[in-house]
């Protein structure tokens, strides 16, 4: 028999649980929350105990037994930057998350679990969560004291497919120099070398290439002015930067899909638009190449957007002679969590104490 294990991954109005045996899942299913319904709490931890009763429902109904699990992994949230792995969900942690900076529902991953995992008395993880930090000390230097380089990503993903490539090729992670493209919603190109991120473009708000709805690095003195000029307030100027910025601002759509069939339409904007989102992801990989010392032994790309063929073959034509590609489309982030708790369970890893 192997080991069983429940995935938490909370989003904003909705919950996706799983439940897989070893790497085999079970059953899957995404809980959506009505908006009414989260808008009665107060705070996103005030969510905690209706999200853990209506996963407990939906555990009954598929009439499962939660006393055959052997771990309870959840999304990990806004912690203090941290060293990527596998963690205990300790008093520490969960203290950390309830009080965590930014409100985020993924904060509840980690709270949830660990309240469920005591119930039954078996060990309850978080997996490289966002704030995973790895960066060299060079790379935090921005040029200016007050506004240091930050490690805010796709870290999940970006560590679960360099490990998988590694497993695949049949070389240690630890032995192998990567450039790993995540391409989404946000997108975060990140230089592995030794098992660590050592650099990495933040996905959230401010560095590297716009995405679907992320403006990415932007002219500072002309974001300066904007801010300064009365058209928005604070809060709308971060939203023009994160969520209204990027595909969204230019072309009115979120969906990398909409773009690439506008492009093939003839839509002379929207194929301007497009090569901008090529040529500016490409600089970041080399950029990256540049850190490795042009040692880049794969480029990898994951991510929403990865499945787009024709994408693929225009970075191809761009930074084609870095490295040779490897694209693992999509984002499996429920499989990456069990994972990360198996590495543990199997003796591959030591799980990590916050």
């Amino acid at each position: 028999m192997g080991y069983k294990s429940l995935i938490i991954n909370p989003g904003s109005t909705s919950t996706k649980i799983a439940v897989f045996e070893d790497e085999t899942l079970v059953f899957d299913q995404t809980l959506r929350h009505a908006t009414e319904v989260i808008e009665k709490y107060d705070s996103v931890v005030a969510q905690k105990d209706f999200r853990k009763e209506v996963i407990a429902s939906v555990l009954e109904e598929n009439n499962f037994d939660v006393k055959t699990l052997d771990v309870i992994v959840g999304r990990g949230g806004f912690l203090r930057p941290i060293p990527s792995g596998t963690y205990e969900c300790t008093d520490a942690l969960i203290k950390d998350l309830k009080e965590a900076k930014k409100e985020h529902a993924s904060n509840l991953g980690g709270i949830i679990a660990r309240e469920m995992a005591d119930e039954l008395g078996i060990p309850a993880y978080i997996v490289d969560p966002v704030v995973v930090d790895e960066m060299d000390d060079v790379a935090r230097i921005s040029g200016h004291p007050e506004l240091p380089r930050t490690s805010v990503f796709h870290a999940l993903n970006q560590k679960a497919v360099a490990k998988r490539y590694a497993k695949e090729s049949g070389i240690k992670y630890e032995d192998l120099n990567l450039i790993v493209v995540h391409m989404g919603g946000g997108v975060s190109v990140g230089a592995h070398k030794g098992g660590r991120i050592i650099d990495v473009f933040n996905a959230l708000d401010g560095d590297g290439a716009f995405s679907p709805e992320r403006a990415g690095a932007v002219p500072a003195g002309e974001l300066v002015r904007l801010c300064y000029s009365g058209k928005y307030t604070e809060k709308e100027m971060i939203k023009q930067l994160v969520g209204k910025a990027g595909y969204n601002a230019y072309l009115g759509t979120n969906d990398a899909r909409d773009v690439e069939k506008a492009v093939k339409e003839g839509d002379e904007k929207a194929t301007l638009i497009y090569n901008a989102f090529v040529y500016q992801v490409a600089k970041d990989i080399g950029a990256q190449a540049t850190v490795l010392n042009g040692k880049v032994d794969r480029i990898i790309f994951t991510g929403g957007i990865a499945y787009q063929k024709s994408l693929i073959e225009d970075m191809e034509k761009k930074v084609g002679f870095i490295a040779p590609f490897t694209v693992y489309p999509g984002e499996d982030e429920m499989l990456a969590l069990c994972q990360g708790a198996l590495r543990v369970l199997n003796g591959e890893e030591e799980a990590k104490v916050y």
